[in-house]
């Protein structure tokens, strides 16, 4: 008898632990665009990933283009991307996940990394500092060396703004084709000033065990 209760008892954990995957599969849509797909929670309002590639011919062209600045909802979600109203007025910037910069010779590319599916409410201590350093970091390693893979994204929930949840923290991690080169990097999303990047460089396992993503 005492048996059978535990067998019980454990398919019911088990049954538990399916339920809450299968429920997180349902919030986490992905969202393909010309130049970065997004894997977006529906219900934190933010991407808990997003991956697209820099090369050198994507920021090399004879006319930039012009730099979009309307942010907009993704086409692809437009209830769940409506996050204007979230932000206007709480002093957190529309984090771009995937910088615009690195859309700089495609229009159309150009305008869709506005889309809210690509934001994240960042701290403008991290957003203006040492995130923006680590963008414009990856794009001096691109001219260089080309074929930059990055995934980025955001864990956690300090506050909400509106409907959007601020996360804890946001990582970023870089693979350098030509050089087959990793770098990882976690940034607590506060007001903390910024301290470097390397002050905040980790594994890209530490990264795959805050997120449960791999990326090998």
């Amino acid at each position: 008898m005492k048996r059978k209760i535990l067998v019980a008892l454990a398919l019911i954990a088990l049954l538990s632990i399916f339920t809450t995957l299968a429920l997180n599969a349902q919030d986490v849509v992905t969202l393909k665009h010309k130049a970065y797909t997004t894997h977006y929670s529906k219900s934190k309002h933010y991407p808990v990933q997003v991956k697209w590639w820099i090369t050198k011919a994507s920021l090399t062209c004879p006319v930039k283009v012009k730099r979009g600045d309307k942010f907009i909802p993704d086409p692809l979600l437009l209830i769940e991307t409506n996050l204007q109203a979230d932000y206007t007025g709480t002093g957190f910037d529309r984090g771009h996940n995937m910088p615009a910069a690195d859309a700089s010779c495609d229009q159309v590319a150009n305008e869709e990394s506005f889309y809210f599916s690509n934001m994240t409410a960042q701290y403008p201590s991290l957003n203006r500092g040492d995130w923006k350093t680590l963008e414009m970091l990856s794009r001096e390693i691109a001219l260089k060396d080309d074929s930059v893979k990055v995934w980025c994204g955001s864990v956690g929930v300090a506050n909400k703004i509106g409907t959007t949840s601020v996360p804890t923290q946001c990582w970023k991690v870089i693979y350098i084709k030509k050089s087959k080169e990793w770098m990882a990097f976690i940034f607590d999303n506060n007001t903390t000033k910024a301290d470097g990047i390397n002050n905040n460089k980790v594994s890209v396992a530490d990264v795959e065990k805050l997120t449960g993503f791999k990326f090998k």
